[in-house]
């Protein structure tokens, strides 16, 4: 429990800001410039860097990485509280990522040495379903502390937290590590901070710079070119940071895939609702937040039993059911308009949170049983990275289909409008909400509600495209993800013995 309470505070850092925004902008005088890095610097950090955390916890212990990643995060978080400037916060933002990315991987990996092998499941469960409470609650917090107190508050609650978190881990937690010393791939490290912070960078800029301007084509090219090189350094090491081979076990790869879309849906849907109850319904930061309250229940009853199904079903079926169940949630989501009753979209939350929770912890659980236990630090960060990824793509890909149906469907209704009013619409429902009351009376009625019925129209669109883009990943999943929990024992297995698949790969070299 000690590892999953550790792991809400980041989780709830990535989706506290959602409701903070305009007070930073008020407070710190935060430029649209400023306000973006503020949100962004985190997650670009944290999804850049985590894959060699990873790898640092296994060399050099992961109770010492954890306790670490909780100690720059609350000193980062301490920092950000008090901040006065803009730059100030993205630079306690950015120390935070770095923290999380300590603590996440290590967590998982802390869990991966403690519970054996028939335990694992349940125990990867439970870890998924309380970690699943952060999607919610960093809203929740957040509305209900700016209600009530200073804007630092948002940040500064994390500190009797990790305060709490770093006694228990010193008491509770194990020291573990990769028995067999192996020096530290510092290129492998380098080309894979630079590829994942170019990408995730990249997918974040897409829907306000255009997913043609030159600087987001650059940053793809980019990451492309450097995860070449990666890859092909990587497979030529002697000691990789990241063995490639792992990838030929179909639960890691599968499980990767799956993780990966989930949280794209996820995230980009919870973006795209947030939203929708606080400019359209006219919900409170607080408010809105109790509203995603059936998505978290949902989670965590489904992660908590997802166990239980794989031993009955089998992995494969539990995850591609919970990704099918995922699609019908979304597909369903697709028909929400203006007024429609709470009680409908509480429904269709509570199933997608079932979903989520019988793909993300059996998806975990085949990664960490792909990976031999010396190297599930590496083995957490893969899976965290694909969960960054995909939450950047979410709020990326959906975010830019909910931005052009809007623009588009919005365009007439504010033809009669002076320029600068009518581009101030087309930009967001929420800038449309602000300069229909600005003018008030039927005109901005009718600017109001046109504003709303637009942005349902991209709603609905993203949530059919991100349907789609589930159901696609469900047949890999159907088709190659095992049936069975991995019957060998991850504490000495070897890439030769991950899966029928691997079997003609070349041995993993020996340490020394």
């Amino acid at each position: 429990m000690v590892m999953a309470f550790s792991l809400i505070i980041v989780v709830v850092d990535t989706t506290v800001l959602n409701v903070t925004i305009p007070t930073l902008q008020r407070e710190l005088n935060a430029s649209a410039s400023d306000l973006q890095w503020i949100v962004e610097s985190y997650v670009v950090v944290l999804a850049g860097v985590i894959l060699t955390m990873g790898a640092l916890g296994d060399r050099f212990g992961r109770k010492r990485a954890f306790q670490s990643g909780l100690l720059i995060f609350g000193t980062a978080s301490a920092i950000a509280a008090f901040a006065t400037t803009s730059g100030q916060l993205i630079a306690a933002r950015s120390l935070m990522g770095v923290g999380a990315a300590l603590i996440t991987p290590a967590s998982l990996a802390v869990i991966v040495d403690v519970f054996p092998p028939a335990e694992r499941g349940k125990a990867i469960g439970i870890w998924t379903a309380v970690a699943g409470l952060g999607m919610p609650i960093g809203p929740l917090v957040g509305g209900y502390l700016l209600e009530n107190f200073w804007w630092g508050s948002v940040f500064f609650i994390n500190v009797p937290i990790v305060a709490v978190a770093l006694i228990a881990g010193a008491v509770l937690v194990p020291e573990s590590r990769n028995p067999i010393k192996r020096g530290i791939d510092i290129l492998g490290a380098v080309l894979s901070i630079i590829t994942l912070s170019s990408l995730v960078f990249a997918i974040i800029e897409a829907p306000s710079r255009g997913w043609s301007d030159p600087l987001v084509l650059g940053l793809f090219a980019g990451s492309v070119l450097l995860g070449v090189v990666f890859v092909l350094y990587e497979l030529r090491v002697e000691r990789p940071m990241l063995d490639l081979r792992y990838f030929k076990n179909p639960g890691f790869s599968t499980g990767s895939i799956a993780l990966g879309i989930a949280f794209m849906s996820l995230i980009g849907m919870a973006f795209i609702l947030t939203q929708y109850l606080q400019v359209v319904r006219e919900y409170g930061p607080f408010s809105a937040g109790l509203r995603l309250l059936p998505m978290a229940v949902g989670l965590m009853l489904g992660a908590s039993n997802s166990n239980r199904l794989v031993s009955r079903l089998g992995t494969r079926w539990v995850v591609t059911f919970g990704l099918v169940m995922i699609t019908s949630a979304l597909a369903a989501l697709s028909f929400i308009e203006p007024a429609t009753p709470y009680w409908m979209i509480g429904i269709v939350l509570f199933v997608l949170g079932i979903g989520m929770g019988n793909t993300m912890a059996p998806s975990t659980t085949a990664i960490m049983g792909a990976v031999p236990a010396a190297n599930a630090g590496v083995g957490s960060a893969v899976g965290n990275a694909a969960r960054q990824v995909g939450m950047a793509l979410g709020v990326g890909i959906l975010g830019s289909v909910v931005n052009s149906i809007y623009a588009s469907r919005v365009a007439e209704a504010v033809s009669g409008l002076p320029t600068e009013s009518a581009t101030a619409v087309k930009n967001s429902v929420g800038a449309a909400a602000q300069v229909a009351a600005s003018i008030g009376g039927p005109v901005g009625d009718a600017i109001r509600s046109s504003a709303n019925v637009a942005f349902v129209d991209g709603f609905g669109a993203a949530m059919l495209v991100g349907a789609a883009i589930v159901l696609v990943a469900a047949v890999p999943v159907a088709m190659f993800m095992p049936g069975r929990k991995p019957s060998t024992d991850s504490k000495t297995a070897n890439p030769t013995q991950m899966s029928t698949a691997s079997a003609s790969a070349a041995p993993m070299p020996e340490d020394d």
